[in-house]
């Protein structure tokens, strides 16, 4: 299983990169958002990838973050949503915006990818919405263990100049998100919690996340 691959931009696709690492050019299929975030051509990238296996096929499909794969795999879960439908999704929503569309049973937001139709994005949010909770909570520990870095960080500048710690969104709901089932609230009722107050201060820390999400929790009188 190909997990990660580091090397430099040869060329950009419509839907593809061709990664050079160390003379071996790997086509990587990625959604619009990935491509956009990418370096120009001889420029160092990193991708997390996933490797999608059949009798005729083998395509490697990449990620900025672990966080992205992980929605992707469980995306690509639902029946009915391949490949090219989950990196539309992705595409248009991005990871957090995957997670607070299926958090508030929001069928509509997925419907804005190409190609989903009103059904599959209604059976994406039933199917899923009670496995959000659980991969909202990994978004922070898969960031801490692993050290995301976003796609266009050149290796060896990463080495020489340590960058400042950017906190991730992902990190800080997920942490929002413990708190709150630590509290004794259901996980997806403080899934939906969390992504509705992520939603209305996307650049809110995880203190304000939480006072945010237990205001949306109280009861209404």
């Amino acid at each position: 299983m190909i997990g990660k691959l580091t090397g430099r931009v040869d060329y950009k696709g419509s839907d593809h990169v061709l990664l050079d690492v160390n003379g071996v050019g790997y086509v990587v299929h990625c959604s619009d958002r990935t491509l956009a975030a990418l370096p120009g051509k001889g420029e160092a990238a990193a991708l997390f990838t996933e490797l999608l296996v059949r009798e005729d096929l083998l395509q490697l499909f990449g990620f900025t973050t672990l966080y992205e794969r992980e929605w992707h795999r469980l995306l690509t879960s639902v029946q009915g949503v391949g490949a090219k439908a989950s990196m539309a999704i992705l595409g248009t929503l991005g990871a957090e915006g995957v997670a607070r569309a299926i958090s508030l049973g929001d069928a509509a937001a997925v419907k804005a990818a190409p190609g989903v139709g009103p059904k599959l994005a209604q059976r994406v949010v039933n199917e899923l919405k009670d496995k959000a909770p659980g991969v909202m909570a990994m978004g922070g520990e898969v960031i801490e263990a692993m050290g995301d870095a976003p796609a266009t960080t050149p290796p060896q500048t990463a080495a020489a100049t340590p960058a400042p710690a950017i906190r991730p969104s992902s990190s800080s709901q997920a942490e929002a998100l413990s708190a709150l089932k630590n509290l004794g609230y259901a996980p997806a009722e403080a899934a939906m919690a969390v992504a509705q107050a992520a939603g209305d201060t996307p650049e809110a820390e995880t203190p304000a996340l939480i006072r945010a999400a237990l205001k949306l929790l109280a009861p209404k009188d």
